[in-house]
């Protein structure tokens, strides 16, 4: 039996304390210690990009990360995205173009075009599909998800020219 260890950090927002086993992993304190099941288990050896979160703003797939290595840090989740009113721009986007269709991958694509566009405003085409190769999509084809991140991004450049 492994020895548990006590994990502080602030997912989503709020400070946060539970214990982990040495060898579980951030996507199941997540999911199964935290009740934050909006990042999924696709492939668990970090190829779909399905449980993708922000560390300290750095996309990463919690599936890879062990939850002990975020005690101290700051993690986004897709929970974490939207408020009590609205949705984030990005999750807005991803309805409006029909950004996806079973949905399972979703969370992924949310998190990494909020990612992306977090350090590129207005990225190109060839850099939006460059960035998501990270992240599997079987139901929707890519051209949609697309067309998702372009408006994501004309909706958070027209909130950053309304402040």
């Amino acid at each position: 039996m492994s020895k548990q260890l006590v994990v502080s950090s602030t997912i989503n927002g709020e400070e946060v304390e539970f214990l982990t086993e040495p060898q579980q992993s951030l996507l199941e304190c997540l999911r199964d210690t935290l009740g934050l099941t909006g990042s999924k288990e696709g492939c668990n050896d970090g190829n779909c990009g399905a449980c993708s979160v922000l560390i300290d703003n750095r996309l990463v797939n919690a599936c890879l990360v062990l939850g002990i290595e975020i005690d101290g840090k700051d993690v986004i989740t897709v929970e974490g995205l939207a408020n009590a009113h609205e949705l984030h721009p990005v999750q807005e986007a991803f309805v409006l173009e029909d950004g996806l269709q079973c949905g399972y991958c979703t969370p992924g694509f949310v998190v990494a075009t909020k990612a992306l566009l977090d350090r590129n405003a207005n990225p190109t085409e060839d850099e939006i599909r460059f960035w998501l190769a990270g992240n599997l999509c079987r139901c929707t084809g890519y051209d949609k998800i697309v067309r998702s991140v372009r408006l994501a991004a004309q909706l958070m450049n027209d909130s950053r020219e309304e402040v």
